[in-house]
């Protein structure tokens, strides 16, 4: 059993790597097999299809998505600043050399038309974004819409970052979070 978990984290580390690098539909399932180091007969007993790949490296990126957002907001010692937090942990990511913005938004681009289970799964981790952004704006005092409107700018950040090679849009977004929060949310 332990063999079987640790080559499945390897085969999707692998293929995160590999989808996030070159693209989803560019890679074959045999550059995962080599990048993983894993046989053929392993690969296909861990993951029928690629489908199932691809399924589980969208919920490997959630799942580090999610913890690097909760480890940012839980630093933060005010309501305020937790909120804040999340643009700083986008500028975090956005320095990384390998960044190409978002895995889920990549996905959805290349297979959300023709493959519902891709689609659902960027639309439910935009949704879950959407809700931690409103939960943290209504622990701050404010309304959840603010939370969405703040969401869309990170989301804003992350193309716009990818695109342009520049992580400075995280501070931007940032910016305009922080101008949004002084108009919509109670003084201090």
């Amino acid at each position: 059993m332990k063999d079987i978990a640790e080559s499945r984290v390897r085969i999707v580390e692998a293929a995160d790597r590999l989808f996030y690098g070159q693209g989803i539909q560019s890679v074959t399932m045999e550059q995962v097999r080599a990048e993983a180091d894993v046989s053929l007969k392993r690969l296909y007993t861990t993951f029928p299809s690629k489908s199932d790949v691809v399924l589980a490296v969208l919920e490997h990126r959630r799942q580090m998505w999610e913890s690097g957002i909760a480890r940012a907001v839980d630093a933060a010692p005010t309501a305020r600043e937790r909120i804040l937090a999340v643009y700083d942990f986008l500028f975090d990511w956005f320095e990384q050399d390998d960044y190409r913005g978002c895995g889920f938004v990549n996905a959805f681009g290349e297979l959300g038309a023709t493959y519902p289970a891709v689609a659902d799964a960027a639309r439910e981790h935009k949704r879950a974004f959407q809700q931690l952004m409103s939960e943290l704006v209504q622990q701050a005092g404010g309304s959840g819409a603010l939370g969405i409107q703040l969401a869309v700018l990170a989301e804003g950040a992350q193309t716009t970052s990818a695109i342009c090679g520049d992580p400075e849009m995280a501070h931007h977004a940032r910016d305009a979070a922080e101008a949004l929060i002084a108009h919509s949310l109670p003084a201090r």
